[in-house]
C-alpha cells in the first residue's frame, strides 16, 4: 500500500476510533458511567414471613446475620410484594411491573416474551447481571441473566425438587474472579424457608411464640420449629454471601438489599392477601450512603426494586412501568413513597383457585375475593403432609370439639367478597369492618382498587383463573 494510502487508512481508523469513544462518553454520562456506579446485590429469600426475624421484632428465631445487616444499614416498615406466589412476585419484581400487566399472574405462568426486564436493563447500563440460585420465571429468553453455574445443589439424600438447596460457595468463587472494574448487579435467591422444611435444630417447640392467626397444637409448633429452622439456615446463608462480599472488597462499593417473594406456607400467609401472605422483610445497605440502623414507614412495592436499582446505577427509570425508585427513600431525602400499594393472586393450578385482589394504605386494608363461593383450599390444607397437612389436620380434629378452632378452619375455607381491615387497631387482620358502618372507607378504597384493576387491563367483566395466564416452561432452579 503506498504511504499515502496508508496515512489516509490511519486517519480514517483514528476518526472512527474517535467518534466510537464520543458515543460511548456520551451514554456512559447518560447511564451514570462516569461516576461510581456501586454493585448491585439482592438477596431473596422464600417464602419468609416478615416478622419472623429480629430485625422485626421476632425474639424465638435466631437471624444474627439480618439482625446485623439491619443494624449497618436501613429496615422497611411497610414493604409490600405484589404477588402472595413465587413465580408472580418474583416477575413483577424483574419486571417492574403488577403480575397482571407482565402477563405472569398465575403460578408457573410466563411474562409477555417482549418484555424488557432487570437484566436488559442492568445490562445496558454495563452492569454483569448474574443470578444465583432459585429461578422460577420464564420464558428464558425473556429473563437473559448470566445463570451461576454450581449455584444450586441437592442435598445429600434427597432427589425432590423442593429439597435444592443454595451453594454460597459458588456465589464466592464468582465475586474471587470478576473484575471489580465492571459493575456487578448479583440476584442471590435462596429456596429457605420454602418447604420443605428440615429437622428441627435447637428449637423449643414449648418456648416459641405463635402468631394469633394459627391454632396452638403439638403438630403447630412442631412445623414451626422446622421452619425456624430454615429460617436460620437462610439467615446464616445471607451471611455467608456478606461475608464473600467483604472478603472480595465489594462491600463499600456495594447497595445490599435483602427481601422475601412472600410470605410462609402457613395458613392466612402464602396465597393469601393478609400482610402474613404479603408483607415482605426489605433491608439496605450501601456504606457511606444508607445511614445505619435507620428505619422508614415509607409504603413501597417490591416493583419498585427494578427501578431503584436502575435510579442508583445512574440510569433513567422507563415510564412505562409500574414500579417507582425509593432511591430517595434510602438516602433520606423524603419519608414518604406511595400512598397506597396493590397486590394480586390468581391461583396454583388446581389446588388454589380462589383469585383475589387488595389494595393497602397505611392504615387499611381492603381485599376483594373475585369467586367467594369456591371453597378456599391450598397446599396447606389439601396437600402433602410436608406441606402443611401434617398440622392441619390436627386444626380439622380440634375443630370438632374447640368454637375458637371452628371459626379458625371455617374462615380459611370461607371468604366473604369483600374483606376491610384497620391495621391501626388490628394489625393481625381478625376482624372484617366491610359493611355500612365503614361505608366511606370502603367505597373510597373499591374504586381505588377498580381503577388499578383497569389501569392494569384486566377485564372486570371475567373472573381470572390459573389456566388464564401464559404456560409453558420455567425452570425451577437451573
Amino acid at each position: 500500500m503506498p504511504p499515502r494510502d496508508r496515512r489516509l487508512l490511519a486517519t480514517l481508523c483514528g476518526l472512527i476510533l474517535a467518534l466510537c469513544m464520543s458515543v460511548y462518553a456520551c451514554r456512559g454520562a447518560a447511564a451514570g458511567v462516569g461516576a461510581a456506579r456501586p454493585h448491585l446485590v439482592l438477596f431473596m429469600s422464600d417464602d419468609h414471613t416478615w416478622r419472623d426475624c429480629g430485625p422485626y421484632g421476632a425474639r424465638d428465631v435466631r437471624t444474627p446475620h439480618l439482625d446485623r445487616l439491619a443494624r449497618d444499614g436501613m429496615r422497611f416498615d411497610a414493604a409490600f410484594a405484589a404477588s402472595p406466589t413465587c413465580t408472580p412476585s418474583r416477575s413483577a419484581l424483574y419486571t417492574g411491573m403488577f403480575p397482571f400487566r407482565n402477563g405472569a399472574h398465575a403460578n408457573h405462568s410466563l411474562v409477555r416474551e417482549e418484555l424488557r426486564t432487570l437484566p436488559h436493563r442492568l445490562s445496558e447500563l454495563g452492569y454483569r447481571v448474574v443470578l444465583a440460585g432459585k429461578t422460577h420465571v420464564g420464558p428464558r429468553s425473556a429473563f437473559p441473566f448470566e445463570y451461576l453455574a454450581g449455584s444450586n445443589v441437592m442435598p445429600p439424600g434427597q432427589n425432590h425438587v423442593l429439597w435444592t438447596d443454595l451453594n454460597t460457595a459458588a456465589v464466592d468463587r464468582l465475586l474471587a474472579e470478576h473484575d471489580r472494574r465492571q459493575p456487578l448487579c448479583l440476584i442471590v435467591c435462596s429456596h429457605s424457608p420454602h418447604v420443605y422444611w428440615p429437622e428441627n435444630e435447637g428449637y423449643d417447640p414449648a418456648k416459641i411464640d405463635l402468631p394469633p392467626t394459627l391454632l396452638d397444637t403439638p403438630e403447630t409448633r412442631a412445623a414451626r420449629c422446622r421452619y425456624y429452622t430454615d429460617v436460620t439456615w437462610m439467615d446464616r446463608q445471607v451471611g455467608e454471601v456478606r461475608d464473600s462480599l467483604d472478603r472480595r472488597g465489594y462491600t463499600d462499593t456495594t447497595l445490599f438489599l435483602y427481601t422475601a417473594d412472600q410470605g410462609a406456607q402457613f395458613p392466612f400467609g402464602k396465597w393469601n392477601l393478609y400482610d402474613a401472605g404479603v408483607r415482605a422483610p426489605l433491608l439496605a445497605s450501601w456504606p457511606g450512603k444508607i445511614k445505619r440502623g435507620g428505619a422508614t414507614g415509607a409504603l413501597v412495592s417490591l416493583v419498585d426494586l427494578l427501578p431503584t436499582f436502575i435510579d442508583a446505577a445512574g440510569g433513567k427509570p422507563p415510564q412505562d412501568m409500574d414500579g417507582r425508585s425509593f432511591l430517595p427513600v434510602l438516602l433520606e431525602k423524603t419519608k414518604s413513597h406511595r400512598e397506597e400499594v396493590y397486590a394480586a393472586h390468581t391461583g396454583d393450578g388446581q389446588m388454589n383457585r380462589s383469585p383475589m385482589r387488595c389494595i393497602r394504605t397505611a392504615r387499611y386494608k381492603y381485599i376483594v375475593n373475585l369467586k367467594p363461593e369456591t371453597p378456599y383450599k391450598t397446599h396447606v390444607s389439601d396437600g402433602a403432609g410436608e406441606d402443611g397437612k401434617s398440622y392441619w389436620t390436627s386444626w380439622v380434629r380440634l375443630a370438632e370439639t374447640d368454637e375458637k378452632a371452628a371459626r379458625v378452619v371455617s374462615r380459611y375455607r370461607n371468604r366473604p367478597a369483600e374483606e376491610l381491615y384497620d391495621l391501626k387497631h388490628d394489625p393481625w387482620e381478625q376482624t372484617n369492618l366491610a359493611g355500612p358502618r365503614h361505608a366511606a372507607v370502603l367505597n373510597d378504597l373499591r374504586e381505588k382498587l377498580k381503577g388499578w384493576r383497569l389501569q392494569q387491563e384486566e377485564d372486570l367483566n371475567k373472573i381470572p383463573m390459573p389456566e388464564d395466564a401464559r404456560k409453558g416452561e420455567i425452570r425451577y432452579a437451573q
